[in-house]
């Protein structure tokens, strides 16, 4: 296919795209994420818990986790438990297994400044597809030692 016979869209309008196919918006993600990150072992987590983690005040935490709950993401009472439905947990899992395949791969190409703001503005942008083919290519690359002096040596040949 020639660059002529596809559609380009400005990086806002692919995420209009995508937020057409999913009703969850990259807030919300970043939400469930953590929720599932601080109640993994549990199975539950609590409001003022995910928002210190988040760096947001209570009731912007307890909002959002209302907006989840009514999609069927979690079971939560007004003050009470944040508790995973099975949905939740299986998207939660999914979720951060993609937050850390990201870190891993730019950890490994070397990325020393600012992997997890990086891995959060990636995260959100990649389809499943291209997640699970970025976690082959990280197993491989952790698997092989050649890779990385051939960056090493190709990086310091080009440098000026």
């Amino acid at each position: 296919m020639t660059d002529h016979n596809r559609e380009f869209y400005t990086v806002r309008g692919y995420a209009l795209l995508k937020q057409e196919d999913s009703n969850l918006t990259p807030s919300m993600e970043d939400y469930l994420e953590m929720a599932y990150r601080l109640g993994k072992a549990k199975g539950y987590t609590r409001i003022g818990d995910l928002a210190e983690a988040l760096h947001v005040q209570p009731p912007s935490a307890s909002k959002m986790v209302q907006k989840l709950s009514d999609l069927g993401y979690f079971n939560y009472q007004k003050y009470g438990l944040i508790e995973f439905t099975i949905q939740g947990q299986d998207l939660g899992n999914y979720l951060l297994s993609r937050h850390q395949i990201i870190d891993r791969f730019l950890t490994l190409i070397g990325v020393t400044q600012g992997g997890l703001e990086e891995t959060e503005k990636i995260e959100h942008n990649l389809s499943e597809e291209t997640v699970h083919r970025l976690e082959l290519l990280v197993s491989f690359l952790a698997q092989s030692d050649e890779w990385l002096a051939y960056l090493i040596r190709h990086e310091q040949k080009n440098e000026p």
